[in-house]
């Protein structure tokens, strides 16, 4: 059986392109007859704030979506929020540790600082890691570590990677792809790659489907899959939604993307269902619709590889249904 996630962080406000990938990862379970999970992703304490995950899970069940395990729920492999879960982390970490795949790094502060507990692509950390640390003596670790604390990087096998997306087709990466990566900072937070393998193996996650800016993360979590011995999930990367020259993201959060001002002038979901469903294919015009409708609709070979650029009136027409 198969079994999804949707994995949000409650740093902010969900917005259209959360909504869309929320969606679309709820009807591929539901319509498998699947088991759906909610799972919050809060390990980045200080940017992450109850109040946000609440409106997280009003929002979700505002525009229909519901799930079979989940923090408000419950469900035998729990707990569902990252921040009770450090234990696995440290239990994971220590294998790598132990098995050769882990070095501490001591470089500045400002070469980490775009290194984040929330889900990114590689883009946004940055030039790759050059490995600066991984060959150093033991007398060097030594000195480095009475000046700073080290964050732990994980080595890449070097070995090149092919999977098959559900949605993108064949995908390869050549060895080494990225560069080592922080799983643990210097600060003691767990990094978000190391943090969604974990918690997608002892939940039993067979399928991951999640936004294309993702699509480069994965071949970091496929090797830490198999460097930990657990089954590799599939993967199905959708387009992300474009709009005003780039993709919508919390950055528009403020403005006409972000749900609960969506909710506030006083859109319908059904009005916001049809309208995603209608972007990624899954219907021939934008009329409203119950997610639970839109399950018979759905199937992967409908929805669009490239990205989606959003008409600049249809977000007018989408305030005036």
């Amino acid at each position: 059986m198969r079994k999804g996630r949707f994995a949000p962080t409650p740093s902010g406000y969900m917005h259209i392109g959360n909504m869309c990938a929320a969606l679309l990862s709820w009807l591929d379970i539901r319509s498998s007859g699947g088991v759906f999970v909610l799972r919050m992703e809060d390990i980045d304490l200080p940017r992450c704030k109850p109040e946000y995950a609440e409106k997280i899970l009003q929002d979700l069940r505002w525009l229909g979506i519901d799930w079979d395990e989940g923090p408000d729920v419950g469900g035998r492999d729990g707990p569902y929020v990252q921040s009770e879960r450090l234990a696995l982390y440290e239990e994971a970490l220590d294998r790598l540790v132990t098995s050769g795949r882990v070095y501490p790094c001591y470089c500045s502060r400002a070469m980490l600082q775009a290194v984040a507990s929330a889900p990114h692509g590689l883009g946004s950390e940055g030039p790759v890691y050059p490995g600066t640390c991984r060959h150093l003596t033991a007398e060097e670790r030594d000195r480095r570590a009475r000046l700073k604390p080290p964050a732990l990087r994980f080595i890449l096998s070097g070995s090149p990677h092919i999977y098959i997306d559900g949605l993108l087709g064949p995908q390869q990466f050549p060895g080494g792809y990225g560069g080592d990566f922080v799983i643990k900072r210097a600060d003691g937070m767990y990094a978000y790659q190391l943090a969604v393998v974990v918690d997608d193996a002892a939940m039993g996650i067979t399928h991951v489907l999640r936004g294309a800016d993702l699509l480069d993360s994965t071949v970091r979590q496929i090797e830490l899959y198999e460097a930990l011995g657990l089954p590799v999930p599939h993967f199905t990367h959708v387009p992300l939604l474009h709009m005003d020259g780039e993709k919508m993201s919390k950055r528009h959060a403020n403005g006409i993307t972000s749900i609960p001002e969506m909710r506030k002038a006083g859109i319908r979901p059904e009005s916001l269902v049809g309208w995603i469903a209608y972007l990624y294919g899954l219907i021939a015009a934008p009329e409203p619709l119950k997610a639970s409708e839109l399950i018979c609709e759905y199937s992967i070979s409908k929805l669009p590889a490239q990205a989606i650029t959003v008409p600049a009136d249809m977000m007018k027409r989408l305030y005036g249904s």
